[in-house]
């Protein structure tokens, strides 16, 4: 298998074999479904119906921390929290097939939530409350934490040996990311939140909704870090953010101090972006979905962005 292009030899032969070999018998019907990071499809059964297959991409994750996402998964599901938990196929949730680890899940319908809705936000907030209460419960040992050396400063690395960012502005990036590294570990040190089990990507593309009301997918990004890491990225303004907290405290109290993270959390992951994009060029994927990283333009305007994030956070 290539760390060059680690899912060149995932054709679609092999995706319906593996799901054959995990006990579900395909019909044929192939859907390659958004994503970046790992290859994920939807196969139609030949008993009706689909199911999600999803192979995790080489080296991100070690077994023991994909086991921490499956467990944390099926304790919320356990609680009753509408999540989408893989399934257990011989006894196992992480499986294996011609070299590639993936894991299997049902399908779940819905549409990306309404965030201009009261209601909604509230909603949202009361389930968040119940993730984060069960969260709470007891950390991750193997999958690490929303910190800044694994979201700023290694990803600014990776963004200095790429070949991406034009040589003429290394300097300034050097000093950028080292200013906005500073200033974030300040603001960390001085609110110190407490960390739980997050979700950790919880934005509205990770959220199927219904008449039933949401259900969170893809716990791919889950970590240790504060409550609030969950909550941001639903709210575009403070009452958004208030109506999130309304739901939320019905459930589970807030630490208002830990809003005062919003402008260091928002730098990281920018920061942390950049360098994604930059650690995967050599994968052919990549270039083809952000083309821009690959124009000096927009690099010049990633670091006034930076520029304008230490300022935020002075």
């Amino acid at each position: 298998m290539s760390q060059v292009a680690p899912y060149a030899g995932l054709d679609p032969a092999r995706v319906l074999d593996a799901v054959d070999a995990a006990g579900y018998a395909p019909d044929g019907r192939l859907l390659a479904l958004p994503s970046y990071e790992n290859r994920v499809y939807q196969v139609g059964l030949d008993a009706g119906g689909f199911v999600v297959v999803k192979f995790y991409r080489p080296g991100r994750w070690s077994d023991a921390a994909i086991a921490e996402e499956h467990d944390f998964a099926a304790e919320l599901a356990a609680g009753e929290l509408p999540v989408v938990a893989p399934l257990r196929c011989g006894g196992h949730t992480l499986l294996r097939h011609d070299g590639f680890r993936y894991a299997l899940f049902a399908r779940r319908g819905g549409h990306a939530p309404v965030l201009e809705s009261a209601d909604t936000l509230q909603w949202l907030g009361r389930l968040l409350a119940r993730v984060h209460e069960i969260g709470a419960r007891q950390a991750f040992r193997a999958r690490g934490a929303l910190d800044v050396d694994s979201f700023l400063r290694q990803p600014a690395a990776a963004v200095l040996a790429s070949g991406l960012l034009p040589a003429h502005l290394h300097a300034s990036y050097r000093a950028a990311t080292r200013r906005l590294a500073e200033r974030i570990d300040a603001r960390l040190d001085a609110v110190a939140a407490r960390r739980l089990r997050l979700h950790g990507d919880c934005h509205a593309g990770n959220v199927l909704w219904t008449d039933a009301g949401p259900t969170l997918v893809d716990f791919d990004d889950a970590r240790m870090g504060p409550a609030v890491q969950d909550l941001w990225m639903l709210a575009s303004d403070e009452l958004a953010m208030q109506q999130l907290l309304e739901g939320y405290e019905q459930m589970r109290p807030f630490d208002h101090a830990e809003l005062a993270l919003i402008p260091a959390l928002r730098a990281l992951r920018q920061v942390h972006h950049a360098g994604w994009i930059a650690a995967r060029w050599h994968d052919p994927a990549f270039p083809r979905a952000f083309p821009f990283a690959g124009e000096p333009r927009w690099w010049d305007e990633h670091l006034a962005d930076l520029d304008a994030l230490i300022e935020a956070l002075e």
